[in-house]
């Protein structure tokens, strides 16, 4: 992992930019985003920039860049078509510990700006760390045509249920198996307002079962692009993953995240997977394609669990 993925807070953080043309635009576009304290310094200024200094969008320096420019800020952006100048600047903040982002000069950055999809609250962030700028655009575009257009709405919608849905289940468990299926519903697929998303909520509410715990039989070959969509849904809707022993492997990192993960063997996966599913948990097996898969099916019999195949 050459750069930490994270998302930074810089609302009324005091944030230098240097330059004045193209570029400084867009990044000036999305500090002001993140309602940073923007100062830029430039002898001359594209007039994109002028009409925001006009607007006291931003503080503005009129000048060459200078070494002390940097101190006192949180954090500094160099922008200038000038590569040697790129660098002073970096060398100059790293002195001083602030982090610093050279524009498309990845080995003078502390951080990168990824490709954004904006849903506020939601958002998803894609990088390639500066090495194929254009294939995460591609990415990028094919995400895009897959979130829906109400993330915003749903978001700040559920936000607001937190303390509401605690009065109703008292464990994170119960919540977080209620939210599942509730993001799951039609209606909130295509809710457009916020009366539709709470018609769903207190329908759900209503109707509501108690879940109980599901196994799920994942059969995995040599190429991960083969699982099905409906294989990567049950794999991160599982609360546990049980995976081969030596097969710690990318069939495993596509499972949820913060899902418990145990080694299995053919001896003693029967047991492992019955006292799990005693727990009320829903239950993954991954079960790779070949000799051993006909055996794990029996745990479907036994458990009543679905069998996903591999494509």
């Amino acid at each position: 992992m050459d750069f930490f993925p994270v998302f930074l807070s810089l609302k009324s953080k005091k944030v230098l930019v240097i330059g004045g043309g193209e570029v400084a635009c867009r990044k000036v576009d999305l500090l002001l985003k993140a309602k940073a304290d923007i100062t830029l310094v430039s002898p001359e200024l594209h007039p994109h920039l002028s009409r925001l200094v006009d607007n006291k969008k931003l503080n503005y320096i009129r000048r060459v860049y200078q070494s002390n420019d940097v101190i006192g800020f949180h954090q500094v952006w160099a922008t200038t078509d000038v590569r040697e100048l790129n660098h002073q600047v970096f060398n100059d903040a790293n002195a001083l510990g602030i982090w610093t982002n050279v524009v498309d000069d990845p080995k003078y950055c502390h951080f990168i700006t990824p490709s954004m999809i904006d849903r506020t609250p939601i958002q998803v962030a894609v990088s390639s760390g500066g090495a194929s700028p254009v294939l995460v655009r591609f990415i990028r575009e094919k995400l895009e045509t897959q979130l829906p257009q109400n993330l915003s709405l749903l978001a700040a919608y559920s936000g607001k249920q937190r303390s509401r849905i605690k009065q109703y289940f008292g464990t994170v468990d119960e919540r977080r198996k209620f939210w599942e299926a509730y993001f799951r519903l039609p209606a909130v697929e295509n809710a457009a307002t916020e009366s539709d998303l709470e018609a769903a909520f207190t329908s759900l509410l209503e109707n509501n079962t108690a879940q109980t715990g599901n196994l799920y039989l994942i059969e995995t070959g040599d190429d991960a692009e083969m699982l099905s969509l409906k294989a990567l849904r049950l794999m991160q809707q599982s609360e546990y993953v049980l995976f081969p022993e030596t097969k710690d492997d990318i069939f495993v990192d596509l499972c949820r995240r913060d899902a418990e993960r145990e080694s299995y063997s053919n001896e003693t996966v029967v047991n492992q997977v019955q006292h799990l599913l005693n727990e009320d948990l829903r239950v993954c097996v991954l079960a790779p394609k070949g000799t051993h898969i006909e055996s794990l099916k029996a745990l479907n019999t036994s458990f009543g669990g679905q069998f996903v195949p591999c494509l």
